[in-house]
């Protein structure tokens, strides 16, 4: 799996980010294409359509092609969610197939609301 980057477009057809304080950025955190992994990777978009729609990035980052990348967000485990901003910074780790536990572990729940 490569290091893949989704960024979210308004319906303006500008960058979302920066666009207001509801913006969000995501790191998801996995070993190649195992089962959980591409698991996780679904249930992540998923949440993002439906609760997170044009106020977010998403990266993906395969550990086993770059494994230097886990350092700087100290991932000990995998698959791991990260939210970079807001800050502060807030990890998930797991399948993310529980959406309220991601939706409350992330604090997105206050601003979600599907559309």
């Amino acid at each position: 799996m490569k290091v893949r980057t989704k960024r979210s477009v308004m319906k303006n057809g500008h960058s979302a980010k920066g666009a207001d304080s509801g913006f969000f950025e995501l790191r998801l955190y996995v070993a190649g294409q195992t089962p959980k992994s591409l698991k996780a990777l679904a249930n992540l978009n998923k949440i993002c359509s439906q609760y997170l729609q044009g106020r977010y990035t998403l990266h993906v980052i395969d550990l086993i092609a770059k494994p230097q990348l886990a350092q700087g967000d100290q991932i000990l485990a995998i698959p791991t969610l990260v939210r970079k901003v807001p800050q502060p910074m807030r990890k998930i780790i797991g399948d993310l197939s529980d959406t309220e536990r991601v939706l409350v572990g992330l604090d997105i729940r206050q601003n979600a609301g599907p559309k």
